[in-house]
């Protein structure tokens, strides 16, 4: 009966969680398929496929836009991933002089104004010449997305001790054979979930985009802005539905490919 009840109670939780997260998309579908929604009108008086039809268009420049973000986030990803495994293993399980300094700048991005950062990094850009460049977008998305996957990995590295890697190495495990089979499966989750979190904050970025691309580099969030801030609200709704269902299949990609590992994991030691 108890298990019986835990289980309406958790559908139950997940209905109100749809309903609560459809509220905010309803009105968006609803905006992106009309002619025209004007206040006090409870529903459109026409709809009409124009948003849809111009988003799709050859010259709106969508499918790059996607591509881009794309690209950019999954690039960013990769990088904070290289960067994050031999800091984050230091920093969550070795004790040395001015760890909290370091600790505190490498967290800095998620303190500071945005705006702060983006202008110191763009007046570097400009000496170093990675201004309006696709790499030089990427290497300033790190700004904002490694703090994100650094403290997912460092929780990740904190609940492993050294001990299963010393009785691997006395069992003539290699370096290669430890990270394989030892580290890797157990960061595994914490790499996932600063991966989830690295592309959705990557695939967000305007400001940054905006300066250090200047307007060379199109992403989302370049051709979503001006719609939702004065232009066309129709079309602006139909890429936020298309920003929204990108993020949402990020999540379930990640989630999808966690599971797949899991899974193999478990029939092959079976």
């Amino acid at each position: 009966m108890g298990i019986r009840l835990k289980n309406v109670g958790w559908k139950f939780l997940m209905i109100l969680f749809l309903i609560l997260f459809s509220f905010p998309i309803i009105p968006l579908i609803i905006t992106s398929f009309s002619a025209g929604w004007r206040w006090p009108e409870i529903l459109p008086d026409q709809f009409s496929l124009r948003a849809w039809n111009y988003v799709f268009s050859p010259y709106a420049g969508t499918w790059e836009a996607i591509g881009n973000s794309i690209f950019i986030a999954i690039t960013v990803t990769f990088v904070n991933i290289l960067l994050c495994l031999p800091a984050a293993n230091v920093i969550a399980r070795m004790n040395f002089k001015g760890k909290i300094l370091i600790e505190g700048i490498l967290y800095a991005p998620l303190i500071i104004p945005p705006f702060i950062t983006v202008m110191g990094i763009h007046l570097t850009f400009i000496y170093l010449g990675f201004t309006e460049s696709l790499i030089g977008v990427m290497i300033a998305h790190i700004a904002p997305t490694l703090p994100y996957m650094l403290r997912a990995l460092i929780i990740s590295y904190q609940t492993i001790g050294l001990q299963w890697e010393e009785q691997a190495s006395m069992l003539g495990a290699g370096k290669f054979n430890r990270l394989r089979f030892i580290l890797l499966p157990h960061i595994l989750p914490g790499i996932v979930a600063g991966s989830s979190l690295t592309i959705l904050v990557s695939l967000s970025q305007y400001l940054i985009t905006f300066l250090i691309g200047g307007g060379h580099v199109v992403t989302l969030p370049i051709i979503l802005f001006p719609f939702i801030s004065g232009g066309d609200i129709g079309i602006g709704s139909a890429y936020m539905i298309i920003f929204s269902g990108l993020a949402l299949l990020s999540l379930w990609t990640m989630n999808t490919l966690l599971k797949r590992y899991y899974k193999a994991r478990i029939t092959f030691i079976g």
